[in-house]
């Protein structure tokens, strides 16, 4: 019997607006972010678990705006000027909370964008009041911004979600695998990834390629089985 062969190709993560999938759960972040011309003090917060979409939101934010994308803890002073010099996704910002520099950095940065009447876009999984800016008048900018929150996926976004995260890798699923996981695993987008991530290697050399038994075997691997489930 002839066995699936494996090729080291990368995984191509899409994130473009038409890859971008919209529910209930994430329709009213969605539309706070598509009014950004209008946002009140010309920002936002876009706020979420880790994987819940917040990169691939700013990446269509940042295709549409014509805006920057970086790191809150990559700023440095050297960049400010530059990166004021439009609208400006800051990504992670409480990853910068208790770095002087970083900080500092950031608070400079977010006024020189405000001055010059362009637009900032900051994720993080938390609301700013809970970032934990030890920069006071940082601290006190963050906390007037206004939030749009990504929620804990419905049925049909996680479906959705992980139906991309396996064409990511060029994988298709047999058709009861993804409904088989939505019913079975946690209800998260970080799990999602790890559990596709995690079938792509234990799918090499198997002649089905991902199966439920596959599936089903890779959730009690990452302990995230519920003993209830059943094939």
């Amino acid at each position: 019997m002839a066995l699936q062969m494996k090729f080291d190709i990368p995984a191509r993560t899409a994130l473009g607006r038409g890859d971008f999938y919209v529910t209930h759960s994430n329709a009213v972040a969605l539309g706070l972010v598509d009014t950004w011309p209008n946002w009140p003090n010309g920002k936002l917060a876009l706020v979420g678990p880790r994987g819940s979409g917040k990169t691939h939101l700013a990446h269509v934010w940042c295709s549409d705006s014509g805006g920057r994308l970086i790191a809150a803890e990559d700023i440095s002073e050297d960049d400010v000027p530059v990166l004021a010099d439009g609208p400006v996704c800051i990504e992670d910002v409480e990853d910068i909370a208790g770095n002087a520099a970083a900080e500092n950095a950031l608070f400079h940065l977010h006024n020189l964008v405000l001055a010059n009447g362009h637009f900032m876009l900051l994720t993080a999984s938390r609301a700013p009041t809970a970032w934990g800016i030890r920069l006071p008048d940082l601290a006190s900018r963050m906390s007037g911004t206004t939030v749009a929150k990504l929620t804990t996926p419905d049925d049909i976004l996680l479906s959705a979600v992980l139906a991309k995260l396996f064409a990511d890798r060029q994988i298709v699923p047999m058709p009861d695998v993804i409904p088989y996981l939505v019913r079975w695993m946690p209800r998260s987008f970080e799990v999602a990834g790890q559990v596709v991530a995690h079938l792509d290697t234990e799918a090499l050399g198997t002649p089905k390629g991902v199966t439920r038994t596959l599936a089903r075997n890779a959730l009690s691997d990452l302990e995230f089985q519920d003993e209830t489930a059943s094939d």
